[in-house]
């Protein structure tokens, strides 16, 4: 992972778990699509990924919820 506000630092991790829906199924006011007609509109899905302590050694405190990162995810 690249977290923006860190730079070009790299952060590695591990998947835990995955939301079973994105957050707009979750949300009390689904975005609706105002104009009727079918474009795609983005969706996120919340995961959850535990942090390697090594990787992470001297953030620990600058990480928080809602950082923008670029993630690659590698399947084994």
């Amino acid at each position: 992972m690249k977290v923006d506000a860190f730079g070009v630092r790299k952060i590695e991790g591990s998947f835990d778990s995955l939301s079973p829906a994105s957050g707009a199924q979750f949300s009390l006011l689904p975005p609706d699509n105002p104009t009727g007609n079918f474009t795609k509109v983005g969706q996120r899905i919340p995961v959850k990924v535990v942090f390697d302590a090594e990787s992470i050694k001297g953030y620990e405190s600058r990480i928080a919820p809602g950082m923008s990162a670029t993630v690659n995810v590698e399947l084994k």
